[in-house]
């Protein structure tokens, strides 16, 4: 049987043109974020904008007791431990072990904290917290970490370790020297920096890289033991009763 090939014709018009590859992530090689997911482990929610902040997932590696600052540094003070504590505005994060915001509520039913309005809250999975800049020397040549307030839908600042004003507008003013040993910080708070209580999430007591987080969180399974762990129930009870000290001379005529 023999015949012809049929002529190939194209149309270049129905070629598409080559398609641009998908850029990565817009921030993949964002320094901050790779040094949180790199040298901790801990997972990460990048920012969606140039101008978003970078945050952390709460729930997997740890929670965070979020507490007015003031009345934080005043708790430090009676507190033992290297667990990591960071500040925002006039609020400080405590980390925790994960699934003590479970526990806080009847945690303090049990220390008869429960009826009384303390300013204090445990958030945990499903939240989210601002990732504080890593120290130095970690963040040699690194940017700011953005720290604008959300302005969109794309954030529940309820989640964030936001600045949540005081009755009274009060801000608490201490020296570098003062809140460095109140948190046994390895180098001094610089009050006066940019970011240091204006809006920046920074680390008071950062993390260690290469170190597992857990073993340095306050736990409820502490209790009445002698390891390395702080003792949860005693770190709420002695946060509640400075956050109740404070809640007193605020209303206080």
């Amino acid at each position: 049987m023999s015949g012809s090939l049929p002529s190939l014709t194209t149309d270049l018009t129905a070629v598409p043109l080559p398609r641009r590859p998908l850029d990565p992530a817009p921030f993949g090689d964002d320094p901050v974020r790779r040094w949180y997911e790199n040298e901790l482990g801990w997972p990460t929610v990048p920012a969606t904008t140039a101008e978003s902040p970078l945050r952390l997932r709460l729930g997997l590696r740890f929670d965070v007791l979020d507490v007015p600052a003031e009345a934080g540094c005043a708790a430090l003070r009676h507190l033992a431990g290297t667990s990591p504590v960071a500040m925002r505005g006039d609020r400080m994060g405590l980390l925790v072990a994960a699934g003590s915001a479970e526990e806080l509520p009847g945690l303090l039913d049990w220390l008869e904290w429960g009826t009384l309005a303390l300013d204090l809250r445990a958030i945990g999975t499903g939240g989210v917290m601002r990732a504080p800049r890593p120290p130095e020397p970690a963040v040699s040549g690194l940017g700011e970490v953005p720290s604008g307030r959300p302005t969109g839908p794309g954030e529940d600042e309820s989640l964030a370790l936001a600045a949540h004003p005081e009755p009274g507008g009060r801000t608490p003013r201490r020296s570098p020297t003062e809140a460095s040993r109140a948190i046994g910080s390895r180098r001094p708070l610089v009050l006066g920096r940019p970011g240091a209580l204006q809006g920046a999430a920074v680390w008071l007591r950062p993390p260690e890289p290469g170190c597992e987080v857990e073993a340095s969180l306050p736990t409820l399974s502490a209790l009445g033991g002698d390891g390395g762990a702080p003792d949860l129930v005693r770190v709420v009870n002695t946060v509640a009763t400075h956050c109740h000290r404070l809640r007193l001379r605020r209303t206080r005529p």
